[in-house]
């Protein structure tokens, strides 16, 4: 498939079915940098999503499955944005300090906007948010459902 700017388009072949996301660098130009370079890097390859809650959001990108691994890359500052948390919306996950995201993220279910300015959004999905609908839902997550590859379009 022919995407508008595949070097800002994510391929996730996931257990559950293909995802797409468009890459929001005017929004976090940081945090799309970070994942570019780990998808590129194969770090996603096999990470399953280990936080998923119902009606709220679906978590991934931590290689132990825990919720508390990462990459070997340093933390991110924040890149707050005014861009709203709904359906689809991509943001970087992190911990109670503001500039620790790494390789986590989470895609929403639906509009969350107790999060607005305080996660960086990164990326929309454009294409199948009828996948991440059927991802297995748990904290943590029992046979979790995972991401087979993930790729920047250009790539592929």
């Amino acid at each position: 498939m022919a995407y508008d700017n595949p070097e800002d388009t994510l391929v996730l072949e996931t257990t559950k079915g293909k995802v797409v996301i468009k890459l929001r660098p005017d929004l976090a130009p940081n945090h799309v940098a970070r994942v570019k370079e780990l998808a590129r890097e194969g770090f996603y390859d096999g990470v399953v999503f280990h936080r998923v809650i119902d009606g709220f959001m679906a978590q991934t990108g931590d290689p132990t499955g825990t919720g508390s691994g990462g990459s070997d890359k340093p933390d991110l500052a924040a890149e707050f944005s005014t861009e709203p948390h709904k359906r689809g919306t991509v943001s970087a996950a992190r911990t109670a300090n503001p500039n620790s995201a790494n390789s986590q993220f989470f895609i929403c279910f639906e509009e969350a906007p107790w999060l607005n300015k305080q996660y960086s959004v990164w990326g929309e999905v454009i294409e199948g948010m009828d996948v991440v609908d059927q991802i297995k839902r748990g904290e943590p997550v029992r046979d979790p459902d995972q991401i087979t590859t993930m790729r920047v379009a250009a790539d592929l």
